[in-house]
């Protein structure tokens, strides 16, 4: 090993160190929100998640789990670890591909580099490896159980062994390197498929190094082999390999009368065979390429194997088992994900089209009776051409979306958009703001935490901004440095190195743009998408390193010692991941934060023993199902997603009991809600049932697929349908009062029947199950509700729930003026104050992003003041000032600052006689108000205006009622003048 190698590989190493203590400081100690917690409950017990599954990482996920040696509450920190690890080598093998890279700049074989040569080289990699590391998007996703960790380590370490490869002179050896790098794409397809668009740009590497005299057409020769190899593996392996088995298992159940799963094993054995005698006929022919790319395939699929633990796990029927892919039939759908459905890429209908006809598509099979039987096809829509156009950018019409994509583009109601609209959307919003804004963020400087953040230019100062924008802790401004260095690394390859800049250009453009182009971004996001582009980020790494080199080339005239000049080139390129990571720190450090899973135990514990609790989104679940799977914590509990209740397999699950959780108690059988059956009953008044229907009775008849409720569909099968839009449920008054549900001051509320109102709206399959379980229950179990839940979701019953907490509890009794449920003070202060979790959310080091903000800072708040005002009313006024105190004491406003809720808080205040927290929480709150009005008045934006009125709004009626009459003067000329003068 060379002098060279030697420093080379210590560098990397100590880099990698770098790294993984960065990570493990500021590693997140428990289950983040989104799909950390649903990762992590399936690594610890080998559950299938939602698809496409990530197999390998639950493999790994739960070889680290086995390291919390049984404290469950370690676990997640210890899957947490993988990304943290992968991330680490990450960083390490980006160090290693960029000295690669660097060394081809100097044209010098390794034995020959100058003292000078080999600092600038590893001074390249430091300098391009650590900005990677502190850069935002990779370093928010090295600190939680998400795939996208494990994702770039693959990604890395193919880049690096390709790269290695084409340093490698024997042909035998260097064929070793390029199936072992097959083999971890193949083994990433189980954590990611991101790895896969890398391909097409190192088919150029490969090119570059067997035709020593490249043409132009060569290498786009080389680039469409590249893109075949990709469609091969992705469309091939993972999808019509799956497919083909699926047809071989019909054609032998359904026409040769096999038992289930011989044709599985016969495709299986059947294609082994071929690959095998393809393998060795190509080796005893002497066929080099071919017998190589046989064994590249074949090593891809011994990596893709992984997928195997799906379908294993899966048949236990573990808790978490979506999608239920425990047969090939829908273990096939699961891998192609087809319950995400596909959005149009070269041609396909835009917003303002409406199909003119529907058409059968795929058909879509269930088992039964022995056989692979036909429950429905999947629909495939007509639209007349004129609806559709050439690369449609504006194509969803799903929820809000029609109106924002009027909206960003200026669209009236009715108006077709026109190409012009269609390409204006696609590089303003999809490249602009679905792509650059975060280029910018990693590389230029982040506005702040909040929704749709910005970009920070070196010249955008913290000077006029409000406070709350100003401090800011993800207000990161890197005055470009990283950027620049960036650019300087393009340029010097560009004359040096002009092939490797076509491939490190092609693969900055296939994980960066190409994947805008493939993903086709609706105008709204559930949340920032910065993730899904790491890959491109990760090459601009590659040129900041190179930038580097580039100083230290154009120093040369200036000065004449070669390790100065290194030096000093590597110095003025470490400015800028240490700014990154002094800027970064702070709003990366997740080490105090828990709050995710308390909020998910202060959900649980908001409901009686053997509840049912119906949640809505992933925010809502995830953290439940960690809690529940891990911690084992109120595994009495059914939670029941609302999103998922929709799914046969899913209603199924419920079906069965869970931990110490019964059955659900629903009435419907398979045949109906199979797929296809009541996926949306509609709603057709019918005269006889006008004023109200028997809900028992009528699922009865949903049940028994009645003709009395059915209507006709166009294809002229048969639907069920809701026939009135009141409800009515039979009521045993004394069962009901022996049960000690209500308080009894309620008892006398209660009737013989509870009728309510639906709302002349049609049903989706997962209201038709909830009305079943409501129905079917007959009030033997508690069945309570998200408050997160959107009003839909509550099936107009608000009028009949009783809050408790985090949830609202459904009772047999509508109480008079509780149009947004009762507040039994009694139960809800008790859950509220003496069992709910708040570690760490007082800690001013703890740092809160945007989410944390939202739902559930808003959830405890609402909820504490709903409890409130109710005791005030009851006159409990100690018990009032007891939970208000407790909340502002548990959130404080240096953690989780004021917000509108917070405000109502004022009032309260007054009344219980704390008038100077009221005043100086008012004063807070207003003068936050007046910045933040004044800064939009100024600059022409929207921002939060209408809440920032309705603070000032309340501020005032409650000084007002405070008898603060001049406080309530400043609060209302406030409000006025800002209402005059932004129009709200």
């Amino acid at each position: 090993m060379s002098k060279f190698n030697r420093i080379n590989t210590l560098t990397g190493w100590l880099v990698f160190a770098v790294a993984l203590v960065t990570y493990l400081l500021t590693v997140e100690r428990t289950a983040s929100f989104w799909d950390c917690g649903e990762f992590i409950a399936c690594s610890y017990k080998l559950q299938v998640p939602h698809p496409p599954g990530a197999p390998l990482f639950l493999l790994i996920g739960r070889l680290f789990s086995m390291l919390a040696m049984g404290d469950v509450t370690q676990v997640a920190y210890w899957v947490n670890l993988v990304s943290v690890m992968s991330s680490a080598f990450t960083i390490l093998f980006l160090f290693w591909s960029i000295t690669l890279l660097a060394r081809k700049l100097l044209d010098k074989k390794d034995g020959d580099l100058s003292l000078g040569d080999t600092v600038a080289v590893v001074g390249s990699g430091l300098v391009g490896a650590l900005a990677y590391t502190y850069s935002d998007s990779f370093w928010f996703s090295a600190v939680e159980a998400e795939v996208y960790g494990l994702s770039s380590f693959f990604t890395a370490i193919v880049i690096w062994a390709v790269l290695k490869w084409e340093r490698i002179e024997d042909d035998a050896a260097a064929n070793r390197w390029l199936i072992f790098t097959f083999y971890l794409v193949g083994l990433s397809i189980g954590v990611h498929l991101l790895n896969l668009v890398t391909i097409p740009a190192l088919a150029l590497v490969y090119y570059f190094k067997k035709y020593k005299t490249p043409t132009m057409w060569g290498g786009i020769a080389a680039f469409v082999g590249g893109l075949i190899v990709l469609v091969i593996i992705n469309s091939g392996v993972i999808v019509w390999l799956p497919s083909t088995a699926g047809k071989f298992e019909i054609f032998f159940v359904n026409t040769l009368g096999a038992p289930y799963s011989v044709g599985i094993v016969f495709f299986i054995v059947a294609f082994i065979g071929a690959l095998v005698w393809g393998i060795r006929y190509t080796a005893k022919k002497e066929k080099e390429v071919w017998n190589t790319a046989l064994l590249s395939f074949a090593f891809v699929l011994i990596g893709y194997a992984s997928y195997f633990l799906v379908l294993v796990r899966s048949n236990f029927n573990p808790p978490i088992n979506e999608n239920d892919p425990s047969d090939v039939i829908s273990y096939v759908s699961y891998l192609k994900r087809e319950q995400y459905g596909s959005r149009p890429l070269l041609f396909g209908p835009v917003f303002t089209a409406r199909p003119v006809n529907s058409e059968r598509g795929e058909p879509i099979y269930r088992k039964a009776n022995g056989k692979y039987i036909i429950a429905d096809y999947r629909p495939e829509y007509v639209y007349e051409k004129n609806q559709q156009m050439l690369f449609p950018r504006v194509h969803s019409n799903q929820m809000n979306h029609p109106q924002l994509y009027r909206d960003k583009l200026g669209l009236a109601e009715g108006q077709k958009p026109s190409m012009g609209d269609n390409l204006s959307f696609f590089f303003s919003h999809q490249l602009g703001h679905m792509y650059w804004r975060y280029f910018l963020w990693n590389f230029v400087g982040r506005e702040s935490d909040e929704e749709g953040a910005g970009g920070l230019r070196p010249w955008d100062t913290s000077k006029g901004l409000p406070d709350v924008m100003a401090n800011n802790r993800a207000r990161d401004n890197f005055y470009m440095i990283p950027f620049l260095l960036g650019l300087l690394g393009i340029v010097g390859q560009a004359f040096r190195r002009k092939q490797d800049l076509l491939v490190t250009g092609l693969l900055f453009m296939m994980m960066g743009i190409a994947l805008v182009v493939y993903l086709n971004s609706p105008p709204v996001e559930p949340r920032e998408r910065d993730y899904i582009y790491v890959g491109s980020f990760y090459i601009f790494a590659f040129w900041i390193g190179l930038g580097v080199m580039f100083i230290y080339d154009f120093l040369t005239k200036l000065l004449p010692s070669a390790p100065v000049r290194a030096g000093l080139a590597t110095v003025i390129g470490l400015s800028a991941p240490l700014l990154m990571g002094a800027k970064g720190w702070d709003n990366h450090d997740r080490s105090h934060r828990y709050h995710s899973v308390d909020f998910a135990k202060n959900l649980l514990n908001s409901c009686a023993p053997n509840a049912i609790l119906f949640t809505g989104g992933d925010n809502d679940t995830f953290p439940l199902w960690y809690v529940q799977e891990v911690e084992g914590f109120r595994t009495d509990v059914r939670v029941c997603n609302l999103s998922l209740l929709g799914t046969d397999w899913y209603i199924g699950q419920m079906k069965r009991k869970t931990y110490e959780s019964d059955p659900l108690p629903i009435s419907l059988d398979y045949e109906n809600f199979a797929a296809g059956k009541n996926d949306i009953v509609p709603f057709y008044e019918m005269p006889a049932v006008k004023n109200g229907i028997n809900l028992k009775e009528y699922m009865a008849l949903v049940k028994q697929n009645n003709a009395a409720i059915q209507v006709p569909l166009t294809s002229g099968e048969m639907t069920s349908i809701l026939p009135s839009s009141v409800l009515v449920l039979g009521i045993n008054p004394d069962e009901v009062r022996k049960m000690n549900i209500l308080k009894p001051e309620l008892s006398t509320f209660v009737k013989d029947t509870m009728q309510w109102t639906m709302g002349k709206r049609d049903l989706y399959k997962s209201d038709l199950i909830m009305l079943d379980i409501i129905a079917t229950n007959d009030w033997k179990r508690p069945i309570y509700f998200s408050g997160t839940l959107t009003n839909d979701n509550y099936l107009n019953l608000k009028e009949f729930m009783q809050l408790e907490g985090y949830a609202y509890r459904l009772l047999p009794v509508r109480v008079p003026g509780a149009s947004d449920g009762y507040v039994n003070t009694d139960i809800m202060a008790n859950n509220l104050m003496k069992k709910t979790f708040w570690r760490e959310l007082d800690n001013v080091h703890s740092y809160y992003d945007g989410t944390y903000k939202g739902s559930p800072a808003f959830s405890a708040r609402i909820a504490f003041m709903r409890l409130v005002d109710q005791l005030i009313r009851e006159g409990k006024t100690a018990k009032a000032k007891e939970a208000l105190n407790f909340i502002l004491t548990k959130m404080p406003d240096k953690t989780i600052p004021y917000d509108q809720i917070t405000a109502n808080y004022v009032n309260y205040l007054f009344t219980l006689g704390e008038t100077k927290k009221a005043l100086e929480i008012a004063e807070v709150m207003s003068h936050r108000a007046e910045e933040i009005l004044k800064y939009n008045q100024q600059h022409g934006v929207n921002q939060d205006t209408n809440i920032q009125l309705y603070i000032l709004q309340t501020l005032s009626n409650a000084c007002r009622e405070g008898k603060q009459e001049a406080q309530a003067k400043k609060y209302e000329t406030l409000l006025q003048q800002y209402m005059t003068a932004l129009g709200g």
